[in-house]
């Protein structure tokens, strides 16, 4: 079948190679970190494995239960009833029902209404339709009201999104809700799920799976180049070696695919260009003592300059608090240099305002993790902006995170991808 290239050893490159070996291509993957699993690695928290960057499975990931079917790992999931809570001018309140809806504060009784039956019929919703052409401003506002808006999402999106906070799609908003929303054991009760020992648990039966089919995984090996010629791709240059393929599939993130794909039409380059991207900087912390009872709390305060804090321990039981702070950001504002302590002092101070029990005795380990390309920016008519997977180059194929538009990032919709791209390698 010849030899196919994969760039890129996170959860969609693996899935793309473990679905090619087994179909018996020549298969193999370069990464330019010194391990697999991208955002889905694990590190050493103080003797703790941990993602570095938080997942969790909800009901609705078909792509990843079929995955841990066929690698033999079905007996690994585990559910948990998780809560979620809202941290509003210096108060911690349930979220995320409607007992909760009901008793909080500051809302009108009309206000509660209408939230949420929006809330209700987007768990129900079938399709995007024309929230694909709306922002989530303009949605929520027209559902809620400016004040709803004001008070609950604006907050959550300048901190995530910052200049481009009033302009994110609809759709995309839109599957975030119904995907979180529909995994419940009842409409009182949320549940999510996690894999046994963690995202590394797939990862390593990825690379398992693909190197017993005699894929092979390059670690160490940046690509500086993606060979074409007379509109068809050769091979991929990383360093000083060069690999021929007959197919290549692309998952690095797109603002690195001009660079690499020069030989692609000005105008298609330019596509990928257009897409932004925001960076984050992530604390972990590992803690003798809980934040709160939840296992993500929004906040909306004008002391935190986060969205949120995600208490992973409260779906994945870890002896201690394993509590992660996003610090979401473009990587042109000064904040994102700013150094590895400074981020940890001011984290540990937020959860301190969230939980005054916490003191500086309770921090047993801490983590800063960085990405430049972490969120993909989508605004409304996104969908329009994505270029075909298959390129126009024969044999090749390119897509990252912003490819599951309208689904955000995660790692059902990496593996689904991936799986899709290997299903169209020739036979």
């Amino acid at each position: 079948m010849g030899r196919a290239v994969i760039i890129g050893a996170g959860a969609m490159g693996l899935a793309a190679a473990y679905h090619a070996a087994k179909r018996g291509h020549n298969v193999t993957v370069l990464e330019a970190a010194a391990e697999p699993g991208g955002m889905a690695a694990h590190f050493d928290l103080g003797g703790i494995s941990i993602e570095r960057f938080y997942h969790f499975v909800c009901k609705s990931d078909s792509a990843t239960f079929e995955l841990l079917s066929a690698l033999g790992l079905a007996g690994k999931m585990r559910w948990v009833p998780t809560t979620m809570g809202y941290f509003v001018d210096g108060r911690l309140h349930k979220w995320g029902d409607p007992q909760a809806l009901l008793s909080f504060p500051g809302l009108s009784l009309a206000q509660k209404l209408r939230y949420g039956t929006m809330m209700f019929l987007s768990s129900r919703r079938k399709a995007p339709g024309k929230l694909e052409n709306i922002s989530a401003k303009q949605w929520i506002t027209v559902w809620c009201g400016a004040d709803v808006y004001r008070k609950l999402w604006a907050p959550l999106f300048e901190f995530k999104f910052y200049e481009y906070a009033d302009n994110i799609s609809a759709a995309w908003v839109w599957t975030r809700i119904k995907r979180v929303g529909t995994s419940r054991r009842s409409v009182f009760q949320e549940e999510l799920g996690y894999i046994e020992g963690g995202s590394q648990t797939l990862v390593n039966a990825l690379v398992d799976g693909m190197t017993d089919c005699g894929a092979e995984l390059r670690l160490n090996s940046p690509v500086t180049r993606i060979e074409c010629e007379d509109g068809r791709v050769t091979g991929v240059r990383a360093g000083d070696r060069y690999f021929p393929a007959g197919q290549v599939i692309c998952t690095i993130p797109a603002p690195f695919v001009s660079r690499l794909v020069p030989d692609l039409p000005v105008e298609q380059r330019e596509a990928y260009d257009r897409i932004a991207n925001i960076g984050v900087v992530c604390v972990v912390f590992r803690l003798l003592r809980g934040v709160s009872p939840h296992f993500w709390v929004n906040i909306s305060d004008p002391r935190f300059e986060i969205p949120g804090i995600v208490e992973f321990s409260r779906l994945r039981a870890a002896g201690d608090t394993i509590v992660y702070v996003p610090y979401y950001m473009p990587t042109s504002h000064p904040k994102f240099t700013r150094s590895d302590a400074d981020f940890v002092a001011e984290s540990l101070r937020f959860l301190k305002l969230l939980n005054p029990a916490i003191s500086d005795s309770d921090v047993v380990a801490s983590h800063v993790g960085r990405l430049r390309h972490a969120q993909p920016v989508c605004p409304p008519g996104f969908a329009a902006m994505l270029p075909p997977v298959q390129t126009s180059i024969a044999g090749l194929q390119i897509a990252d995170t912003c490819f599951y538009y309208p689904e955000d990032r995660g790692i059902s919709e990496s593996v689904r991808l991936g799986k899709l791209m290997a299903d169209r390698l020739p036979q």
